[in-house]
């Protein structure tokens, strides 16, 4: 429906080209993750058997429990994972490595074979557990209430180039970025091999990451947008004048200092500078991620479910989801 070639999206530029149109960035980076090797994939399915059969089965799960309590592990259990929140396997990864060889354990007489499998990818889950930690910080930053156009470029410019580095780093057989991988070099249990199978599919994900994000990595931010009060050349001739204007208004400027976001919002800059208004917000006002409606819709659930008895949802005002919008 909302697809930039076929769909919504695609007509409506034809019919208004410069209509401003950002697909979700957290859904791209959800797909960006999912973009495993055959092998990694084989690997996590090995892992998501694994888990499985001690989540599943009550018995196992407590028998499990128990096993991690007698050698004394910080977690006495497994993580599980949804398929619709995917990168719920990074902690769910993260999880079942650090009780990897209490796993190992669970399993030597109850699934030889799969404990023969998983021994055999161990490299493997310790390189995606602390890969996908990398991609579940990204998924922190592309959250919050005051996300804008300017802060999803500056995110997603900054992981692109931080996975050119760790493919970098790996081949030069440094591994700071990948505590796991690393500790299983010291140990001889990551061959030469491994590695060009982890620096190969970081390269893969980096071009997969500057394609579906080119229409974001692409975008062009005025320097003045990011400090209206600084000496700049790059605004439209027709701007000037109010640039001018605002940059010697002595009232504005001491509210610059809490920044540029809440600066712009202020509702005299769109009735004093309705030039500059029009320019800076289509980079504050989209939406970069659906993360803001997801939350709405579950304050508003909650309103419909559990206190549908006490109150009407027309009758709660304490929404908290306020406008970023100075009224």
């Amino acid at each position: 429906m909302v697809g930039c070639h076929r769909g919504f999206i695609a007509y409506l530029k034809d019919s208004v080209p410069d209509v401003l149109a950002v697909h979700c960035v957290i859904h791209r980076q959800h797909l960006v993750a999912k973009h495993l090797t055959e092998r990694l994939h084989c690997s996590l399915g090995y892992v998501i058997a694994a888990i499985n059969k001690i989540r599943s089965i009550p018995l196992n799960d407590r028998l499990f429990s128990q096993l991690c309590e007698q050698n004394d592990k910080v977690f006495n259990g497994l993580l599980m994972h949804t398929e619709v929140r995917w990168l719920s396997k990074g902690a769910c990864l993260s999880r079942f490595y650090e009780l990897f060889e209490t796993i190992l354990k669970f399993f030597q007489n109850k699934e030889p074979s799969l404990r023969d499998s998983l021994k055999k990818c161990k490299s493997d889950i310790a390189y995606m557990a602390d890969l996908f930690s990398k991609f579940n910080e990204l998924n922190l930053q592309l959250q919050g209430s005051e996300l804008n156009l300017i802060k999803t470029r500056s995110v997603i410019s900054s992981f692109t180039s931080k996975l050119a580095l760790f493919k970098r780093n790996p081949g030069r057989r440094e591994f700071y970025q990948f505590p796991s991988v690393a500790a299983l070099k010291e140990n001889g249990e990551v061959h030469d091999d491994d590695i060009q199978i982890y620096c190969d599919h970081l390269d893969v994900l980096q071009k997969d990451t500057e394609e579906r994000f080119q229409d974001i990595l692409k975008m062009k931010i005025p320097n003045w947008v990011i400090n209206p009060f600084s000496n700049t050349d790059e605004i439209e001739m027709e701007l000037e004048e109010e640039l001018i204007e605002l940059q010697t208004n002595e009232e504005l400027k001491p509210k610059f200092k809490n920044g540029y976001h809440s600066f712009w919002l202020q509702k005299q800059i769109s009735d004093l500078y309705p030039g500059l208004w029009r320019m800076v917000r289509k980079f504050l006002l989209a939406f970069p991620s659906s993360y803001l409606v997801e939350r709405g819709f579950s304050v508003v659930t909650d309103f419909l479910t559990k206190k549908e008895a006490d109150v009407a949802i027309y009758d709660c005002s304490l929404l908290t989801l306020n406008p970023i919008y100075e009224q």
